[in-house]
Protein backbone atom coordinates (compact mmCIF):
# COMPACT_ATOMS: atom_id res chain seq x y z
CA UNK A 1 0.00 0.00 0.00
CA UNK A 2 1.00 3.29 -0.71
CA UNK A 3 0.62 5.31 2.41
CA UNK A 4 0.98 3.50 6.17
CA UNK A 5 -1.65 3.88 8.41
CA UNK A 6 -0.40 7.14 10.54
CA UNK A 7 -0.05 8.99 7.65
CA UNK A 8 -3.79 8.26 6.38
CA UNK A 9 -4.86 9.29 10.12
CA UNK A 10 -2.93 12.36 9.92
CA UNK A 11 -4.45 13.33 6.89
CA UNK A 12 -8.08 13.16 9.02
CA UNK A 13 -7.36 15.89 11.09
CA UNK A 14 -9.40 19.49 9.92
CA UNK A 15 -7.34 22.95 10.36
CA UNK A 16 -5.02 23.86 12.37
CA UNK A 17 -6.45 26.31 15.09
CA UNK A 18 -4.56 29.17 14.30
CA UNK A 19 -5.94 28.60 10.97
CA UNK A 20 -9.67 29.15 12.13
CA UNK A 21 -8.64 32.00 13.48
CA UNK A 22 -7.49 33.62 10.14
CA UNK A 23 -10.47 32.54 8.92
CA UNK A 24 -12.74 33.68 11.17
CA UNK A 25 -10.61 36.97 10.56
CA UNK A 26 -11.29 37.02 7.07
CA UNK A 27 -15.15 36.36 7.60
CA UNK A 28 -15.53 39.09 9.72
CA UNK A 29 -13.74 42.10 7.97
CA UNK A 30 -15.63 41.24 4.61
CA UNK A 31 -19.24 41.44 7.42
CA UNK A 32 -17.66 45.09 8.24
CA UNK A 33 -16.87 45.89 4.92
CA UNK A 34 -20.54 45.53 3.47
CA UNK A 35 -22.22 46.92 6.50
CA UNK A 36 -20.02 49.66 6.00
CA UNK A 37 -21.14 50.59 2.49
CA UNK A 38 -23.97 53.04 2.44
CA UNK A 39 -25.58 51.85 -0.98
CA UNK A 40 -25.88 48.58 1.41
CA UNK A 41 -27.04 49.91 4.50
CA UNK A 42 -30.87 49.66 3.89
CA UNK A 43 -30.60 46.62 2.11
CA UNK A 44 -31.14 42.50 4.04
CA UNK A 45 -28.33 40.17 3.20
CA UNK A 46 -26.62 37.59 5.32
CA UNK A 47 -22.93 36.45 5.37
CA UNK A 48 -21.92 33.01 5.30
CA UNK A 49 -19.13 30.46 4.96
CA UNK A 50 -19.77 27.87 2.21
CA UNK A 51 -17.55 25.41 0.85
CA UNK A 52 -15.07 22.96 2.24
CA UNK A 53 -14.32 25.13 5.31
CA UNK A 54 -17.89 25.29 6.19
CA UNK A 55 -18.66 21.89 5.39
CA UNK A 56 -15.32 20.84 7.50
CA UNK A 57 -13.77 19.00 4.97
CA UNK A 58 -10.37 21.78 3.75
CA UNK A 59 -7.21 20.28 3.58
CA UNK A 60 -4.91 22.38 2.48
CA UNK A 61 -4.02 25.27 4.68
CA UNK A 62 -3.97 28.91 3.40
CA UNK A 63 -6.34 27.43 0.43
CA UNK A 64 -9.22 29.66 -0.47
CA UNK A 65 -12.48 30.23 1.91
CA UNK A 66 -15.50 30.09 -0.02
CA UNK A 67 -17.85 33.30 1.30
CA UNK A 68 -21.28 33.75 0.11
CA UNK A 69 -22.87 37.18 0.80
CA UNK A 70 -26.30 36.72 0.19
CA UNK A 71 -28.94 39.06 -0.66
CA UNK A 72 -32.38 38.62 0.78
CA UNK A 73 -34.16 41.89 0.23
CA UNK A 74 -34.65 41.08 -3.48
CA UNK A 75 -34.27 37.14 -4.82
CA UNK A 76 -35.16 35.19 -7.12
CA UNK A 77 -37.93 32.44 -7.33
CA UNK A 78 -38.97 29.02 -8.72
CA UNK A 79 -42.30 28.45 -8.94
CA UNK A 80 -44.51 25.87 -9.01
CA UNK A 81 -46.35 25.19 -12.33
CA UNK A 82 -49.35 27.16 -12.76
CA UNK A 83 -48.36 29.90 -10.16
CA UNK A 84 -46.34 33.31 -10.58
CA UNK A 85 -45.36 36.17 -8.41
CA UNK A 86 -48.72 37.48 -8.47
CA UNK A 87 -50.05 34.58 -6.62
CA UNK A 88 -47.46 35.15 -3.75
CA UNK A 89 -47.58 39.48 -4.02
CA UNK A 90 -44.35 39.45 -5.23
CA UNK A 91 -42.77 42.62 -7.37
CA UNK A 92 -39.89 43.49 -8.61
CA UNK A 93 -36.56 43.92 -6.56
CA UNK A 94 -35.09 47.05 -6.54
CA UNK A 95 -31.73 45.87 -6.73
CA UNK A 96 -30.18 44.04 -9.67
CA UNK A 97 -27.56 41.38 -8.98
CA UNK A 98 -25.46 43.39 -10.96
CA UNK A 99 -25.44 46.25 -9.38
CA UNK A 100 -25.59 44.25 -6.00
CA UNK A 101 -22.21 42.68 -7.00
CA UNK A 102 -20.71 46.16 -8.12
CA UNK A 103 -21.83 47.77 -4.36
CA UNK A 104 -19.47 44.29 -2.70
CA UNK A 105 -16.62 45.16 -4.77
CA UNK A 106 -16.46 48.50 -4.27
CA UNK A 107 -16.93 47.55 -0.41
CA UNK A 108 -14.30 45.01 -0.33
CA UNK A 109 -11.92 47.18 -2.10
CA UNK A 110 -12.33 50.17 0.51
CA UNK A 111 -12.25 47.29 3.31
CA UNK A 112 -9.04 45.55 2.16
CA UNK A 113 -7.29 47.75 -0.59
CA UNK A 114 -7.99 48.11 -3.93
CA UNK A 115 -4.86 45.94 -5.20
CA UNK A 116 -5.74 43.31 -2.85
CA UNK A 117 -9.12 43.30 -4.58
CA UNK A 118 -9.47 41.28 -7.79
CA UNK A 119 -12.80 40.05 -9.47
CA UNK A 120 -12.80 36.86 -11.09
CA UNK A 121 -15.52 35.22 -13.46
CA UNK A 122 -17.53 33.74 -10.85
CA UNK A 123 -16.31 35.42 -7.65
CA UNK A 124 -14.39 38.46 -6.32
CA UNK A 125 -10.86 37.49 -5.19
CA UNK A 126 -9.18 38.97 -1.96
CA UNK A 127 -5.19 38.40 -1.36
CA UNK A 128 -4.42 36.74 1.65
CA UNK A 129 -1.89 38.27 4.22
CA UNK A 130 -0.95 36.93 7.82
CA UNK A 131 -3.97 38.32 9.27
CA UNK A 132 -6.71 36.67 7.23
CA UNK A 133 -6.67 33.82 4.60
CA UNK A 134 -7.05 34.45 0.68
CA UNK A 135 -11.20 34.50 0.33
CA UNK A 136 -13.45 34.49 -2.82
CA UNK A 137 -16.45 36.23 -2.28
CA UNK A 138 -19.30 35.45 -3.98
CA UNK A 139 -21.94 37.77 -4.56
CA UNK A 140 -25.44 36.17 -4.93
CA UNK A 141 -29.52 36.68 -4.55
CA UNK A 142 -31.47 34.59 -2.39
CA UNK A 143 -33.27 32.12 -4.00
CA UNK A 144 -36.41 30.81 -3.20
CA UNK A 145 -37.09 27.47 -4.80
CA UNK A 146 -41.07 26.88 -4.44
CA UNK A 147 -41.46 23.80 -7.29
CA UNK A 148 -38.30 21.96 -6.10
CA UNK A 149 -40.93 20.77 -3.00
CA UNK A 150 -44.03 21.74 -5.28
CA UNK A 151 -44.70 24.60 -2.79
CA UNK A 152 -47.98 26.93 -3.40
CA UNK A 153 -46.80 28.36 0.17
CA UNK A 154 -45.63 31.35 0.21
CA UNK A 155 -43.46 30.42 3.32
CA UNK A 156 -42.28 27.01 2.19
CA UNK A 157 -39.72 27.16 -0.17
CA UNK A 158 -36.25 25.69 -0.38
CA UNK A 159 -33.49 28.43 0.28
CA UNK A 160 -30.34 28.09 -2.35
CA UNK A 161 -28.28 31.09 -4.37
CA UNK A 162 -28.34 32.53 -7.50
CA UNK A 163 -26.00 34.46 -9.65
CA UNK A 164 -24.85 34.95 -13.12
CA UNK A 165 -20.98 34.48 -13.73
CA UNK A 166 -19.16 37.43 -16.06
CA UNK A 167 -19.58 35.47 -19.48
CA UNK A 168 -23.73 35.52 -18.45
CA UNK A 169 -23.93 31.62 -16.85
CA UNK A 170 -26.49 31.18 -14.49
CA UNK A 171 -25.61 29.58 -11.46
CA UNK A 172 -27.87 28.11 -8.63
CA UNK A 173 -25.81 25.84 -5.24
CA UNK A 174 -28.06 25.11 -2.35
CA UNK A 175 -25.30 25.75 0.05
CA UNK A 176 -27.05 25.42 3.16
CA UNK A 177 -28.56 21.90 2.46
CA UNK A 178 -24.75 20.72 1.68
CA UNK A 179 -23.62 22.03 4.84
CA UNK A 180 -26.70 20.23 6.88
CA UNK A 181 -26.90 16.93 5.10
CA UNK A 182 -23.06 16.49 5.55
CA UNK A 183 -22.75 17.03 9.39
CA UNK A 184 -26.16 14.56 9.37
CA UNK A 185 -23.82 12.22 7.32
CA UNK A 186 -21.13 12.41 9.39
CA UNK A 187 -22.99 11.65 12.76
CA UNK A 188 -24.43 8.93 11.21
CA UNK A 189 -21.21 7.48 10.38
CA UNK A 190 -19.78 8.14 14.01
CA UNK A 191 -17.54 11.02 12.55
CA UNK A 192 -15.78 9.28 9.91
CA UNK A 193 -17.53 10.36 7.11
CA UNK A 194 -15.67 13.82 6.66
CA UNK A 195 -12.11 12.27 7.75
CA UNK A 196 -12.88 9.84 4.77
CA UNK A 197 -13.44 13.13 2.60
CA UNK A 198 -10.38 14.63 3.86
CA UNK A 199 -8.06 11.47 3.05
CA UNK A 200 -9.39 11.13 -0.45
CA UNK A 201 -9.06 14.99 -0.72
CA UNK A 202 -5.76 14.83 -0.04
CA UNK A 203 -4.45 11.69 -2.18
CA UNK A 204 -6.43 13.43 -5.10
CA UNK A 205 -3.93 16.52 -4.76
CA UNK A 206 -0.79 14.17 -4.94
CA UNK A 207 -2.01 12.75 -8.16
CA UNK A 208 -2.29 16.01 -9.36
CA UNK A 209 0.66 16.96 -8.22
CA UNK A 210 2.34 13.87 -9.69
CA UNK A 211 0.85 14.59 -13.18
CA UNK A 212 -1.41 11.62 -12.78
CA UNK A 213 -5.21 13.70 -12.64
CA UNK A 214 -6.79 16.36 -14.34
CA UNK A 215 -7.64 18.70 -11.28
CA UNK A 216 -9.60 20.75 -13.17
CA UNK A 217 -12.10 18.01 -14.14
CA UNK A 218 -11.70 15.76 -11.00
CA UNK A 219 -12.73 18.89 -8.57
CA UNK A 220 -12.04 18.79 -4.84
CA UNK A 221 -16.02 19.19 -4.62
CA UNK A 222 -16.42 16.10 -7.01
CA UNK A 223 -14.77 13.91 -4.63
CA UNK A 224 -16.85 15.26 -1.44
CA UNK A 225 -19.80 14.47 -3.27
CA UNK A 226 -18.46 11.05 -4.51
CA UNK A 227 -17.96 10.04 -0.50
CA UNK A 228 -21.33 11.42 0.28
CA UNK A 229 -22.88 8.40 -1.90
CA UNK A 230 -20.52 5.97 -0.06
CA UNK A 231 -23.17 4.22 2.29
CA UNK A 232 -22.86 4.36 5.71
CA UNK A 233 -22.27 0.70 6.19
CA UNK A 234 -18.71 0.86 4.19
CA UNK A 235 -17.49 3.56 5.72
CA UNK A 236 -17.86 2.53 9.32
CA UNK A 237 -16.98 -1.02 8.29
CA UNK A 238 -13.14 -1.61 9.16
CA UNK A 239 -10.72 0.50 11.71
CA UNK A 240 -8.14 0.54 9.19
CA UNK A 241 -8.19 3.66 6.55
CA UNK A 242 -6.48 1.40 4.18
CA UNK A 243 -9.50 -0.88 4.10
CA UNK A 244 -11.86 1.51 4.05
CA UNK A 245 -10.49 3.40 1.27
CA UNK A 246 -10.29 0.05 -0.67
CA UNK A 247 -13.69 -0.70 -0.16
CA UNK A 248 -15.01 3.06 -0.74
CA UNK A 249 -13.39 3.11 -4.01
CA UNK A 250 -14.34 -0.35 -5.41
CA UNK A 251 -17.94 0.57 -4.39
CA UNK A 252 -18.23 3.98 -6.13
CA UNK A 253 -16.38 2.33 -9.09
CA UNK A 254 -18.59 -0.50 -9.46
CA UNK A 255 -21.81 1.23 -9.02
CA UNK A 256 -20.55 3.63 -11.82
CA UNK A 257 -19.83 0.35 -13.99
CA UNK A 258 -22.89 -1.03 -13.82
CA UNK A 259 -25.20 2.08 -14.12
CA UNK A 260 -26.15 2.37 -10.71
CA UNK A 261 -25.02 5.91 -10.03
CA UNK A 262 -27.32 7.77 -12.64
CA UNK A 263 -29.60 9.00 -9.76
CA UNK A 264 -26.72 10.25 -7.45
CA UNK A 265 -27.21 13.45 -5.91
CA UNK A 266 -24.28 15.91 -4.55
CA UNK A 267 -24.58 16.68 -0.85
CA UNK A 268 -27.06 19.18 -1.34
CA UNK A 269 -29.50 16.16 -3.14
CA UNK A 270 -30.57 19.09 -4.84
CA UNK A 271 -28.84 18.31 -8.06
CA UNK A 272 -28.01 15.53 -9.85
CA UNK A 273 -23.93 15.02 -9.98
CA UNK A 274 -23.93 13.86 -13.28
CA UNK A 275 -25.81 15.83 -15.04
CA UNK A 276 -24.63 19.12 -16.70
CA UNK A 277 -20.96 18.84 -15.61
CA UNK A 278 -17.69 19.34 -16.32
CA UNK A 279 -16.90 15.49 -15.05
CA UNK A 280 -18.38 12.40 -16.91
CA UNK A 281 -18.79 9.38 -15.35
CA UNK A 282 -15.97 7.86 -17.43
CA UNK A 283 -14.45 10.69 -15.97
CA UNK A 284 -15.07 9.42 -12.67
CA UNK A 285 -14.32 5.75 -12.89
CA UNK A 286 -11.15 6.68 -14.95
CA UNK A 287 -10.53 8.63 -11.87
CA UNK A 288 -11.48 5.84 -9.49
CA UNK A 289 -9.44 3.21 -11.29
CA UNK A 290 -6.33 5.66 -11.00
CA UNK A 291 -6.81 6.26 -7.32
CA UNK A 292 -6.91 2.40 -6.86
CA UNK A 293 -4.06 1.86 -8.33
CA UNK A 294 -2.19 4.68 -6.99
CA UNK A 295 -2.80 3.15 -3.59
CA UNK A 296 -1.25 0.30 -4.24
CA UNK A 297 -4.66 -2.05 -3.80
CA UNK A 298 -4.81 -5.33 -5.08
Amino acid sequence: MRYPENTLQSWTNPLSETEENRVDNTIRMIRDAIQSKDELSNVEFEIFAQGSYANNTNVRQNSDIDICVMLKSSFYTNYEEGTSSADFGYTDGEMSFDDFREYVIDALRSKFGYASVSPQNKCIDIDANSYHVNADVVPALQYRDYKIIHSRNKDRFVEGIKFFSQTGAQVINYPKDHISNGRKKNNDTNYKFKKLVRIMKRIRNEMVFDGKLNGEIITSFLVECLVWNVPNSHITKYDSWNDTLQDSIAYLWNAINDGNADEWGEVSERLYLFRGRKWTMQDTKDFLGKMYNYLGFK
